[in-house]
């Protein structure tokens, strides 16, 4: 017997989009009505995605998931193609020093951000069929972590590090819960320290992200500026917040406040409170996918709705993680939040199959 569609999730994350529209529009008015002489530029190019997500939802959630088992290659496939694509002069387009985004009239769309759901139902696959080699680091482990790498080197010549974190530790998280052996685990740690340390040497921006971490008021007016605006946002919030649209920082003050630090402006202007509501609708988000994956009726559909969920909630941690000053600066956006098209349609896309394999027959 088919279960009914987890109405907790779907709530939940109905809840974040709504709000996200609210807050994009509170913290981007201001820089919309000077960039574009419309206040409502950026929130109705994101209303038209959350749209057009809502629907992907419904159809989404009507496919059976088995059909991702069945295509994984060649998702995977397409999503390297793009990848590719990107990179390539007059094909991609360059957006903030990354050439991250195929441009389509006003609006863009970033192939990493499918690349991240792509290597989900791969490596599901991968691993709901190839469990007995897991104990074999050559048969089992390399050739997917081989497939991941070559996909996170080319999100890196984008450059792209925060997606790609994302993307690498959605491999490892999945690879975790298969049950690999963690001397593994350990050796990746050793390895990814020292790969990241490279690629801060390599790219001076990175350096500069770093020392900025670590002292903004080295550069208060250069690389710790936005650290320190999204601090000066945070900060006054308090408990109750400065109230709807009366936030001070997004007068020009904290750059793009509608994108990675969106949620500065919810802290300044709905406080304590409104902060801890955000993180409780992620939680449910987190619950009710990490229930899903345990009720699921079979291994793919077990390691897609985890690596899903992870995704979703790590990427939302490394966010949190930014804007509150925990870790430098990333780059990534707040699920369902922040504005950005790419990331909120693969998020509702990711919704939509969850709920497709919530409605799956129980089986213990």
């Amino acid at each position: 017997m088919k279960k009914k569609v987890d109405l907790p999730l779907l709530i939940a994350v109905i809840l974040l989009i709504l709000f996200g529209l609210l807050m994009i529009y509170s913290a981007s008015s201001i820089w919309a009505e000077y960039k574009f002489q419309d206040s409502f530029h950026y929130v109705k190019q994101q209303a038209l995605f959350a749209i057009a997500g809502f629907i992907l939802v419904y159809i989404v959630s009507k496919i059976d998931y088995q059909i991702y088992y069945k295509k994984a290659n060649i998702i995977l496939g397409i999503c390297f193609l793009l990848l590719v694509l990107v990179l390539i002069p007059g094909i991609g387009s360059v957006r903030n020093g990354s050439r991250s985004w195929f441009g389509i009239g006003p609006l863009g769309i970033q192939p990493s951000e499918f690349a991240k759901l792509g290597m989900i139902i791969f490596t599901s696959k991968y691993l709901s069929s190839s469990n007995k080699f897991l104990k074999s680091y050559r048969q089992g482990v390399f050739p997917i972590l081989f497939i991941a790498i070559l996909c996170f080197g080319l999100i890196m010549l984008q450059p792209d590090l925060g997606t790609g974190m994302v993307f690498m530790m959605s491999v490892i998280a999945l690879l975790f819960i298969a049950g690999v052996n963690m001397k593994f685990f350990y050796g990746m740690g050793i390895i990814g320290l020292i790969g990241i340390v490279i690629l801060i040497i390599i790219a001076p921006y990175r350096m500069d992200r770093i020392t900025s971490f670590l002292n903004p008021w080295a550069d208060p007016l250069g690389t710790g500026f936005q650290m320190i605006q999204s601090m000066y946002a945070i900060g006054p919030g308090g408990l109750l917040g400065q109230g709807f649209l009366n936030s001070r920082q997004k007068h020009f003050y904290l750059p793009e406040p509608q994108t990675d630090f969106i949620f500065s402006i919810i802290s300044e202007e709905f406080g304590v409170v409104g902060a801890f509501i955000v993180c409780g609708l992620f939680f449910i988000v987190l619950y009710r996918g990490i229930k899903i994956a345990l009720h699921a009726e079979n291994h793919f559909a077990k390691y897609l709705s985890f690596g899903m969920v992870f995704q979703m909630i790590f990427q939302a941690i490394m966010n949190l993680a930014v804007v509150v000053g925990l870790i430098p600066v990333t780059g990534v956006t707040l699920p369902f939040l922040s504005y950005g098209g790419s990331s909120l349609l693969i998020s509702m896309i990711s919704v939509g199959i969850l709920l497709n394999i919530s409605r799956g027959e129980h089986k213990s």
